[in-house]
């Protein structure tokens, strides 16, 4: 019972957070497009989305049909999840009317590097990886873990170089993070 209660709150949460930030992507994205953003990536967009879609699918069956029970580590990846929230929420505020969940460009505008930024180019995406991993762990749903892992290297292999191309054609982005890593912050110099 308890970890039925456990998971079916955190699916809430976490269906509750989608449909909030989708909410603000949308007020940002018309923002965006209104200051005369350019959009990029358009083609992969939906599979992204359906990726997300999917891993709530499918961890809810694995999690429910399974009934493999509660990991014993389930307080680290509880902390963990909530770490990643901590990361989500300084990533969004950092960027303010620039977050979104497409890849939308301004033209002539300064690169954000403050909040997370200062330490990596894609803390979001961090954010994302720790979350397909630490949810279905902490229920035992190890297959749900490692497909949803799997996919979502191979959607970043795409949506990365496609945001890094799309942000450097219309800003200083390369230069900006010239001395800065994709997920892991830079410890030596």
């Amino acid at each position: 019972m308890q970890k039925s209660l456990l998971f079916i709150l955190l699916l809430s949460f976490i269906v509750l957070q989608r449909i909030i930030e989708l909410y603000i992507a949308k007020g940002n994205e018309k923002w965006m497009k209104q200051q005369g953003a350019i959009e990029f990536g358009q083609r992969h967009y939906k599979y992204m989305v359906l990726l997300h879609v999917l891993f709530l699918i499918f961890l809810s069956a694995e999690t429910l049909m399974f009934r493999r029970g509660i990991s014993p580590a389930w307080p680290v990846f509880l902390c963990l999840f909530g770490f990643a929230q901590a990361v989500r929420v300084w990533v969004i505020t950092s960027l303010g009317r620039f977050w979104n969940t497409k890849i939308l460009v301004l033209a002539d505008t300064n690169v954000i590097r403050k909040g997370p930024y200062r330490y990596l180019k894609h803390p979001n995406y961090l954010v994302v990886a720790l979350e397909l991993m630490s949810i279905p762990l902490m229920f035992n749903s190890f297959f749900t873990a490692v497909l949803f892992t799997v996919l979502n290297i191979l959607m970043l292999k795409i949506r990365i170089p496609l945001e890094e191309k799309a942000l450097n054609t219309l800003t200083e982005y390369d230069e900006t993070f010239r001395n800065c890593h994709r997920f892991i912050p830079k410890i030596v110099k």
